[in-house]
């Protein structure tokens, strides 16, 4: 039985993709901050693994890898997903202790969450593995007002590059999804926010969840000689293409 991990797994693109991958036969491994949420999937799969802790808590975000890697022997595939949108403006409006909060749970959060999955790959057998790092549209151009979010997602890019590079040589591949609008938790809050701006302000175009968390599925399941460099699936009618 094939495992993945998923971080940032109680809500959102997260909790729809794990449920994805539950369907599908998988075990998986799923962490975040809101371990009510994840024992409730647990206590109705038997294949999913409750993993409560903060991506942010190095010390405890390996011990949460060690105790899934001691339930299914290896990690075959990790969808570092965990992130947050952070505050809306422009850079002269946005205090530092907001920005080091976007940059230490979507850079240094999927950085650790990386290095982990990375190492028990490379020292398992057979060694290798696949790591899906969920990017943004943001990761190639900017929605007003999203300078925190913007450059963190950027950096995941850089971070995406040098794992697919250095991973060669182990058998890792690793692969970025920059997935829009899907009707999730933090759309909906970017929505109240315009909206609270502006009343007349249009609701964002946005789609299912699900068609996101199948794609991942697809890339987690390409055979290990193919994969999925960069891929970005979107509301069709998301202003994109020109955007920033």
């Amino acid at each position: 039985m094939k495992s993945i991990l998923i971080t940032g797994a109680s809500s959102g693109i997260g909790k729809t993709t794990a449920e994805a991958f539950l369907e599908q036969g998988w075990t998986v491994g799923m962490i975040a901050r809101r371990g009510e949420v994840l024992m409730d999937v647990a206590k109705r799969n038997k294949h999913a693994v409750a993993l409560p802790v903060d991506v942010t808590d190095a010390a405890g975000m390996k011990a949460a890898v060690e105790r899934f890697v001691s339930f299914t022997g290896r990690i075959d595939v990790l969808f570092n997903n965990a992130g947050t949108f952070g505050p809306s403006g422009e850079i002269d409006g946005v205090d530092l202790d907001e920005f080091d909060h976007v940059l230490n749970v979507n850079v240094r959060g999927m950085f650790i969450a990386a290095q982990l999955a990375y190492a028990q790959m490379k020292s398992q057998n057979p060694k290798g593995g696949r790591i899906i790092n969920n990017g943004s549209l943001s990761a190639h151009s900017p929605r007003p007002g999203s300078v925190c979010y913007t450059t963190s997602k950027h950096a995941i890019t850089g971070l995406t590059r040098s794992l697919a590079l250095d991973g060669r040589a182990h058998d890792i591949t690793t692969s970025q999804i920059d997935i829009g609008n899907a009707r999730t938790e933090m759309v909906a809050d970017l929505n109240a926010r315009a909206q609270a701006e502006n009343p007349d302000a249009e609701v964002m175009p946005s789609m299912d969840p699900q068609d996101a968390a199948r794609l991942v599925l697809h890339m987690a399941e390409l055979p290990a000689e193919a994969n999925v460099q960069f891929m970005t699936v979107m509301a069709s009618k998301m202003p994109f293409m020109g955007r920033g």
